[in-house]
């Protein structure tokens, strides 16, 4: 019998080639995005995907910041299905730019978005989880929630707390046969990062260097893993009982927290800086 699995964020990218191959392997998907027509077009590949006739997707236009839409979406979802096997939290927003310029109101927007809109999507299916004694909750978080990147500090900050928040809650959730997990990409062949590249405005002392920052995250993103590679891995690791709590999507990924954690930080950074192209002459 297939899982019956929570995805937000799935109407492009990651998420909709995650749930497109969850439902080709016979999962039943449950989730929400923004995106109406992105959630309408999708329910219709889903439908079309499942290999048992007459098996239904519950896919709802929403926002991550609608806490009481969220609880409705959990009571629809347990009443249709009774019960959730795993919830991949995956909405996320990017944020770029020099500490120094950047708007704290849409930081905190950020903040609202990436840490919050997981806690409260982990939070309203673990009371089920926890009668049923058992569940997964796994959290899209990236490489600079472990490895900071110059111009994404607050993006960072949002990825370091969802990577401390999931650390901390495993303890509590464990007695109770839940299991979590993170996914740690460095980059994915979308448009997520090319959204939020913006150079900061002329006479900026920053201008320069986010520019070589921008030019080498281009060239990157060219050999970056697709959406559906990274799928691949993403559904990998929903289909494990115990998953691994830390998994990579990519090898600019496992390349880096691999020279976090052993090698000494000062020659970490110079790898970094000359990696992205902003070493200071």
């Amino acid at each position: 019998m297939g899982q019956v699995v929570v995805i937000t964020g799935l109407a492009d990218g990651m998420g909709r080639e995650t749930a497109k191959l969850l439902a080709a392997a016979g999962d039943t998907i449950a989730g929400f995005d923004m995106d109406a027509a992105g959630i309408a077009s999708l329910q219709t590949e889903l439908d079309g995907l499942s290999p048992s006739p007459g098996k239904t997707h519950h896919l709802v236009p929403l926002n991550i910041l609608d806490r009481p839409g969220i609880l409705r979406f959990r009571d629809e979802v347990l009443a249709k299905y009774t019960r959730v096997d795993t919830v991949l939290s995956n909405v996320g927003i990017g944020f770029f730019g020099p500490f120094e310029e950047i708007d704290l109101e849409a930081a905190r927007r950020c903040l609202e978005i990436n840490v919050i809109g997981a806690a409260a999507i982990f939070q309203a299916f673990v009371p089920a989880m926890r009668r049923q004694k058992g569940g997964k909750l796994i959290a899209m978080s990236s490489l600079v929630g472990q490895v900071p990147f110059p111009f994404e500090s607050i993006y960072a900050a949002s990825k370091f707390a969802i990577e401390g928040m999931v650390m901390s809650f495993r303890y509590e959730l464990a007695p109770f046969g839940i299991r979590v997990a993170l996914i740690e990409p460095a980059q994915v062949s979308t448009t997520f990062a090319a959204k939020i590249h913006t150079l900061p405005p002329e006479g900026s002392p920053y201008r320069e260097r986010a520019r070589r920052f921008i030019a080498r995250d281009d060239e990157l993103i060219k050999t970056a893993p697709t959406p559906l590679q990274a799928a691949r891995r993403i559904v990998e690791v929903i289909h494990r009982d115990r998953p691994p709590f830390h998994n990579q999507v990519d090898f600019m990924s496992t390349f880096f927290l691999f020279l976090n954690r052993f090698l000494p930080v000062r020659l970490r950074d110079m790898i970094l800086l000359n990696h992205m192209d902003i070493k200071e002459a």
